[in-house]
């Protein structure tokens, strides 16, 4: 249950999110419970969830060490400060800032190499899904951003379906059109790498994810998790969709 910050929240309010978070999950076993802060609050909040069941990931990476790449953050700078997951692909990434299948696949590689769980995110534009096309783009996300990992690799890696015509809309998949979504994605993860990756990968749905509706999109068995943008910015609320 992964919840995505985006461009909110100073370090003094992710400390005070913390404050009231972390004791609402602590007995929160049936999950992994990651949140994705800014840049200038991770270190804050690996601090307010050190010795909790909450770990903290970073939105983006670079995918060299260091460097003169001004405005970029690196692997090795990320694990330094706390960090054990990385989103990797975001919608906004690839529709605001250039990203590609090919830099999702860079950024992937270098998260796993740095030691990173990489959330790697896929999922088809308003457009693509009226004209039909929702599966090809999956399959081509798919191809050219993931499958050239080595069965290892892909093993340590989550992928976050967000049709990104449901992100910050209030438009919400319905629990079957996400099913059918995580299964296309599920048959690709079985074509490329078999039957027990297949089971055992873990595909999180993201696209407005409230307290209201997280029971009935977790009750699809294709759902394993949810990617949670602006209802994850409340402590309460984002407690009950964890705790669901």
């Amino acid at each position: 249950m992964a919840g995505n910050w985006k461009m909110y929240k100073t370090a003094p309010e992710t400390r005070a999110f913390f404050e009231k978070f972390a004791p609402l999950v602590e007995r929160s076993e049936h999950c992994e419970v990651v949140i994705c802060p800014t840049y200038p609050s991770l270190e804050v909040a690996a601090e307010a969830t050190e010795g909790t069941r909450v770990e903290i990931g970073a939105q983006n990476m670079y995918w060299a060490k260091e460097g003169a790449f001004t405005g970029e953050v690196s692997g090795p700078m990320l694990t330094a400060v706390g960090v054990k997951w990385v989103l990797v692909g975001h919608s906004e990434r690839r529709q605001y800032f250039g990203e590609t299948n090919e830099t999702v696949l860079q950024r992937t590689l270098a998260a796993l190499e740095y030691g990173l769980k990489p959330i790697v995110c896929v999922g088809e534009r308003l457009e693509e899904r009226e004209s039909g096309n929702t599966e090809a783009v999956l399959v081509a996300q798919f191809r050219e951003g993931i499958a050239r990992l080595g069965s290892e690799q892909f093993a340590k890696i989550v992928i976050a379906y967000e049709p990104v015509w449901a992100i910050g809309t209030g438009r919400t998949a319905t629990p079957e059109i996400a099913a059918d979504a995580h299964r296309a994605l599920r048959a690709q993860v079985l074509a490329d790498y078999g039957k027990e990756a297949a089971a055992a990968v873990r595909i999180l749905y993201g696209g407005s994810v409230k307290p209201d509706n997280v029971k009935t999109l977790m009750a699809q068995p294709e759902i394993d998790g949810v990617l949670v943008g602006g209802a994850s910015l409340d402590p309460i609320g984002f407690a009950s969709i964890v705790n669901f």
